[in-house]
């Protein structure tokens, strides 16, 4: 018998019924066989997370038994650093990829940090690295740079701001102002760095990374998808040119939430990560969801039992070198000075 198996949770009645009202939600939101199993999961996690005084901070890429099951904290990778940067709780436990749980090491350096499994990486994080940076300053002496979240530590420390798909625009702006220049290097990721090309008048020196799920979207996805199911179209900037064109809105995740709330569809579909659309199911149960979508396979890793291990054994601790934090810290807090700012 495995460590895991000796404390694997065992469905009751009175989980059951104590969790009534959550085992309804969920059933709307994943297979309802499922729903017991994650019930069990749940309940066991709860009564470890007061045990240990950690906060449970999940993503809007995180499936719903994790975002609406044992999270105290969701939303985009803005809302959880700043979250991240106010926590009052001795432990943190980051239910997304590596690099949000560094971001809430630095910008909660006092917290324990876990992130429940190593391999929850991010592809655009893996498409650029400090020594990268540190090129492109030398071919573009005196530019400054703008980092994507979505960067390891490493890179945000080499950088001069982060933003959020949220506040790109604005920090783009921002930091030419401060920095007194009309052009800035935006990494890693091209294709939000042209769609906020097309909102400023700042020109953009781009690094050539993408991420793995929306990069691999269609225009011709999108048209399908209006003309088969009469769907409007709700698009992440991560997406290609021509998928933004076909699209009705662009926007950060927590945007999408919001036009849905103005517009109120009846049927949409989200151009992104699959959770999304489960876990907004649950906000707005007048709209018919389709889902054109992908899922993330490093969010995907995040995974009730592995929660359950990383507050049981404390694992994974997620440390960042004072010498990296101190630089990513000042990135990441420009970011937060500029905060929310949806072109909505």
């Amino acid at each position: 018998m495995t460590r895991q198996d000796a404390f694997r949770p065992r469905w009751t009645p009175e989980i059951a019924e104590r969790h009534a009202a959550l085992g309804a939600r969920l059933e709307q939101l994943v297979p309802c066989l499922e729903v017991p199993l994650h019930l069990a999961w749940i309940d066991a996690i709860q009564q470890l997370k007061r045990e240990r005084g950690a906060v449970i901070m999940a993503h809007s890429y995180q499936s719903p038994e994790i975002f609406h099951g044992v999270a105290d904290i969701t939303g985009d990778s803005l809302a959880l650093a700043q979250a991240a940067a106010t926590c009052e709780a001795d432990t943190i436990v980051l239910c997304g990829v590596h690099f949000m749980a560094e971001t809430a090491k630095i910008l909660a350096p006092d917290r324990t940090v876990l992130i429940p499994d190593l391999e929850a990486g991010c592809s655009l994080a893996a498409s650029i690295t400090a020594d990268d940076v540190r090129a492109l300053r030398a071919r573009h002496p005196g530019l400054p740079v703008v980092s994507y979240v979505n960067t390891t530590a490493a890179v945000k420390a080499e950088s001069d701001a982060c933003c959020t798909s949220a506040n790109a625009s604005e920090v783009v702006e921002a930091v030419a102002a401060e920095f007194g220049v009309d052009t800035v290097i935006f990494l890693p990721d091209r294709f939000l760095g042209a769609h906020v090309a097309s909102q400023t008048k700042i020109r953009l020196v781009l690094w050539d990374g993408s991420c793995e799920v929306h990069e691999t979207f269609t225009a011709q996805q999108v048209r399908h998808t209006r003309e088969q199911f009469h769907a409007r179209v709700v698009a992440h900037p991560e997406c290609p040119p021509e998928v933004l064109a076909e699209a009705d809105f662009v926007g950060s995740t927590t945007a999408m939430g919001s036009w849905l709330e103005r517009e109120k569809p009846e049927r949409v579909a989200l151009i992104t990560e699959c959770s999304m659309a489960d876990n907004l199911k649950s906000r707005f149960p007048g709209i018919e969801f389709v889902k054109p979508c992908n899922l993330c396979p490093y969010m995907q890793r995040i995974t009730l039992p592995n929660i359950h291990a990383s507050l049981l054994e404390r694992k994974y601790v997620v440390e960042v070198p004072a010498g990296i934090a101190a630089g990513a810290r000042r990135a990441l807090e420009r970011m937060l000075a500029v905060g929310r700012r949806d072109r909505v």
